[in-house]
Parts: structure tokens; sequence; C-alpha cells
């Protein structure tokens, strides 16, 4: 998106100018999230991949996670990760 915009060729004293549109590709799941099974007191990694970089958020049901000793949030280009540390039953 960010090379739209006016382009102009010039040579001499003439020029042709013509405007650029770019339309973005929405972003889509490369890699889905994979069901786990865990040990309590364990951590686990889920990770999905996306088609490009774009901003995620991390929900489970409803509630959105927020980074902390608990829940670790990483992305490294277009892969996201979360990792919950710590494991209850109550996290399933």
């Amino acid at each position: 998106e960010s090379d739209a915009g006016d382009y102009t060729c010039a040579c001499g004293d003439k020029q042709s100018t013509a405007s650029l549109a770019v339309h973005a590709l929405p972003v889509l799941f490369k890699e889905e999230l994979k069901n786990e099974e865990v040990l309590e007191g364990a951590s686990v990694s889920l990770c999905c991949e996306l088609t490009k970089a774009a901003p995620v958020q991390w929900k489970i049901g409803s509630k959105v996670l927020k980074a902390s000793n608990k829940y670790e949030m990483r992305q490294p280009g277009t892969t996201a990760e979360l990792v919950i540390h710590d494991l209850e039953v109550k996290d399933a």
C-alpha cells in the first residue's frame, strides 16, 4: 500500500504521469492452530502462520488475553505464537 501514489516519467521538458492504486490482500491463515493435550504444570506453545504480517489478538472464549507471567505472546514476521506457562486444568 505504501507504493501507491503518482508516478512521473520525465524526458527533457516532456512528462507523463500516472496514478497507482494498490489494493491490500486480505490476511489469511496459512497454517491454523492445532489442538494440544498437555500435562498440568507444563507449558504449551500455540502457533499459527498468516499470509502476511498483521496484528493478532489472542483470546480464550471471549476473554482477550494480555501478556503476563502466564501468557507470553510472540510474533516474529508472519508467525503468531502464544506460550501458556504453568498450565492448570482451568486453562483448557
